[in-house]
């Protein structure tokens, strides 16, 4: 029986990690030379590999039989991502949680709002491709061993500034300048070896190419046909599309917006949405509309609502006119001893002690109850947090605890008749 040669193959692992192997006998399947790679190599994350076909000008193909491998290949590992779903605890709300927040969550838990949280206090970097975190790996190791810097290639960076940009997107289409600052900054800190030599601060010329590459990543979502970028397509160049100059009127996200101007949910278009709109509108004429129905519909209709907000410029009687559920008397202009007794009675559920208990009942008396009704009525509050993200209730009553003690300073020091009439709430509150 003839001695079987041995099967010898160049891997490529990486762009900077390229091996000679060899087997004893040559594979007889796929899964047998997968597995002995995985092995050798000592990898544990999942793979396919690419070979180079000599049919082709030794260009790489997919490898679905060794039998296509030719004498002594060349041989590519491709990484393959794996997601796994996590499943979160499900929290029991506690005696003091709003009725509305828990509608806020079933609200927009079904909604398609394309960003949910605002640009967070320290950017995280994120995780990048195997063959990117593998090198910046060994740069960081031997930035931490002899404090040398990581010749980073046009390749590399391309990978690293394409994920940021991705991620960045993410936050926000429009980014300021101060933003692209600190992500250049985290992206040194995370990674020593990035650090540029002669830089004051180590990652100026980070920060320029991100501010290049999150425009490019901005036309490319263009093409794509996301919203919150082409409402300003044609306004910045020579050419633009209505005749108007160059950089007039660029729409962007005010402080605090974290959906501009969301996609349309998956599936709809204006055709639906306008169907959706009037179901609202048909439903707000009835004696007693339906309330869950109503809060479905707003959430669906997000979208269009904000589309129109933002590139019709409508006058508010057409607003009112189009979207009643968003202004309903019911809703909005609450009478004012609803609003009282409401607040009244959230706020004791929470603990009847609470300082924020004994100046709403002067705020009602000394500020009036209209503003407070606008702060409370739920459609306004589920508008606020589709369009910023945050619990509007939540963050005033923080606001008022916040600023509290000064007021009731203030009122104990007031004088005349609406000293007196102070004076008997906080002797009623239990403050003397």
């Amino acid at each position: 029986m003839a001695q079987q040669e041995k099967f010898i193959m160049r891997v490529i692992v990486s762009e900077g990690d390229i091996r000679k192997l060899t087997m004893t006998t040559r594979p007889n399947t796929l899964e047998d030379l997968i597995g002995w790679l995985k092995g050798t190599l000592q990898e544990n994350y999942n793979f396919v590999l690419q070979y180079q076909d000599p049919d082709f000008n030794n260009e790489l193909c997919n490898l679905e039989d060794v039998s296509e491998l030719p004498d002594k290949p060349t041989i590519k590992i491709i990484p393959m991502i794996e997601l796994v779903p996590v499943t979160k605890p499900v929290e029991q709300p506690s005696l003091c949680s709003d009725a509305s927040s828990l509608a806020d969550t079933e609200i927009l838990s079904s909604s398609s709002l394309d960003r949910s949280v605002p640009w967070p206090e320290v950017f995280e970097i994120p995780k990048f491709s195997v063959d990117v975190e593998y090198r910046l790996r060994q740069g960081n190791l031997l930035y931490l061993r002899d404090g040398t810097y990581l010749k980073v290639t046009k390749e590399l960076k391309h990978d690293i500034l394409e994920k940021l940009a991705e991620v960045i997107y993410a936050f926000d289409a429009y980014p300021k300048k101060e933003d692209l600052a600190a992500v250049a900054q985290a992206l040194v800190e995370t990674h020593p070896c990035l650090k540029e030599a002669g830089s004051p601060s180590g990652c100026v010329g980070w920060k320029n190419s991100l501010k290049f590459k999150v425009g490019n990543y901005r036309a490319k979502m263009c093409k794509l046909g996301r919203l919150d970028v082409t409402v300003n397509s044609g306004k910045r160049g020579r050419y633009s599309t209505n005749g108007d100059p160059p950089n007039k009127d660029i729409k962007k996200p005010r402080k605090g917006e974290i959906n501009f101007l969301p996609q349309y949910p998956e599936g709809l278009d204006d055709r639906n949405l306008e169907a959706a709109r009037q179901v609202l509108v048909n439903e707000m004429m009835k004696a007693k509309p339906n309330g869950s129905l109503i809060k479905k519909e707003m959430d669906m209709t997000f979208a269009l609502r904000r589309k129109e907000v933002v590139t019709d410029k409508p006058a508010i009687t057409q607003i009112v006119q189009r979207w009643p559920a968003l202004f309903s008397e019911s809703q909005v202009c609450m009478p004012v001893l609803s609003i009282y007794k409401y607040s009244i009675q959230w706020l004791t559920l929470c603990d009847p002690n609470r300082v924020v208990l004994r100046v709403i009942n002067v705020f009602h008396l000394t500020m009036g109850l209209y503003m407070l009704g606008y702060v409370l009525c739920f459609q306004v509050c589920y508008e606020f947090t589709r369009v910023v993200g945050k619990n509007l209730k939540e963050n005033f009553f923080e606001a008022l605890d916040r600023f509290s003690p000064n007021l009731m300073d203030f009122f104990r020091k007031k004088r005349g008749l609406s000293g007196q009439l102070l004076t008997d709430l906080l002797r009623q509150t239990k403050v003397g």
